[in-house]
């Protein structure tokens, strides 16, 4: 039965998407929008990337302009959900209001892991996570200043890489042994690390920030060898945790995240997580995965709004994730894992890279650089059956295009 009245919780791509795909739908219901921020929801990908560069003006990192909330009868609540009553159904406001609700949708997303160490509350030392964030970090970083950044994931590499364009003197600390190391094979992550290298960042692999130093303001910081860093300014982006903060205290059913069904169903069957904060069983792996990207939480939204007008099947988007660094557009199509081997296809251009993942001999992922067009063919054979062995596509002359016309699928043009 289609709910008279939806409550979203959360006002990113998830939460935004929710309502106006619950509108496109066709849902005359009402549909509240919490957003626990100041001013309208806004993209948080831009914000390490065009928006600190200042190719991006704040108007455009909105989500949506004022008008479209009134327009689509969508009452969007500068308001932090404090407390859910299931019984009741009611979602409580920090404010002292409440909302009723028919249906809950779950899309709090997550935040930034803390920084253990001794210093972190110096002023220079930042998490990127909102615009306020990157407010901060246009007006500090400069020609000249020195700049620790602590992990060498999505976010620390793209900040790193705007600020090695500003001119700043650029230190990345990672415990891994290579940047992205969780997320793309070795032959990827040592491309990036070459491009990140020639803009002039310094990498220190298998190495930890162990304190930040300062009095007041930070002034350097301390790693694991025992050696101190001069420091005008610290990032960190050493992972994130999901927010679950709402649903653990309301009862629902957590496992690494929100657990939902397929459905993406908490054990409450009135509300629905998507996004960061939720787990899911996945299609494509076959075990229970929490994607952090705005296509998951953007696909999975689109997935509930249509649950709630009537659909019943499973969710079963394929995953990608893309990362602006420099010059540098990083796409990666499924989820490959760390254990899954690579095979690096020969391409022309010398800025660009191709990486086929495969578990067995099975294809489970593709990474590219610089290559859109091998990303978008990537996605059409990982969202159907088969593609190129590995034998295929360690062969000197493979080329994904050709592979892909080889077998009937039809060209991209």
């Amino acid at each position: 039965m289609t709910p008279a009245s939806v409550v979203i919780v959360g006002a990113g791509a998830g939460g935004a998407q929710a309502a106006a795909s619950l509108r496109q739908g066709g849902f005359e219901g009402s549909i509240s929008l919490v957003h626990g921020e100041p001013g309208l929801p806004y993209q948080r990908p831009p914000l390490s990337k065009a928006y600190l560069l200042g190719r991006l003006e704040a108007r455009k990192l909105l989500l949506r302009q004022e008008h479209w909330y009134a327009k689509q009868r969508v009452d969007l609540v500068l308001d932090r959900a404090v407390a859910i009553d299931r019984a009741g159904h009611q979602v409580h406001l920090a404010g002292g209001s409440s909302l009723s609700y028919d249906h809950l949708i779950l899309a709090t997303g997550s935040r930034n892991r803390e920084l253990p160490v001794p210093g972190a509350h110096l002023d220079g030392v930042i998490g990127m996570r909102t615009r306020a964030d990157a407010d901060e970090l246009a007006g500090r970083i400069r020609e000249g200043v020195e700049v620790v950044v602590a992990g060498a994931g999505f976010i620390g590499l793209e900040f790193a890489a705007v600020a090695a364009a500003h001119g700043a003197a650029v230190h990345v600390l990672e415990l891994a042994d290579r940047p992205m190391a969780r997320a793309v094979s070795e032959p990827t992550a040592q491309f990036i690390r070459r491009a990140h290298e020639e803009w002039g960042v310094r990498f220190d692999f298998g190495q930890a920030l162990t304190a930040i130093d300062g009095e007041g303001r930070v002034t350097g910081v301390e790693t694991g060898d025992g050696r101190r860093l001069p420091a005008d300014l610290v990032v960190y982006g050493i992972g994130v945790v999901p927010d679950t903060v709402l649903a653990e205290e309301a009862g629902l059913a957590i496992e690494n995240g929100i657990r939902v069904d397929d459905r993406l169903l908490t054990s409450d069957p009135d509300i629905s997580a998507i996004g960061d904060a939720a787990s899911f069983p996945s299609a494509h792996t076959g075990g229970r995965v929490r994607l952090e990207s705005v296509q998951n939480a953007v696909d999975q939204a689109r997935h509930v709004a249509a649950r709630l007008m009537g659909a019943s099947i499973g969710y079963d988007a394929l995953p990608w994730f893309w990362s602006d660094q420099g010059d540098l557009k990083i796409q990666i199509a499924g989820l490959a894992e760390v254990t899954d081997s690579a095979v690096e296809v020969a391409v022309p251009e010398p800025r660009a890279t191709c990486v086929l993942r495969y578990r067995g001999d099975r294809l489970v992922a593709v990474e590219t650089v610089n290559r859109p067009g091998d990303h978008v063919l990537a996605r059409r054979i990982l969202a159907g059956t088969g593609g190129p062995s590995p034998e295929e596509a360690s062969a000197p002359s493979f080329d994904l295009t050709r592979w892909h016309e080889a077998y009937g699928l039809a060209p991209t043009g």
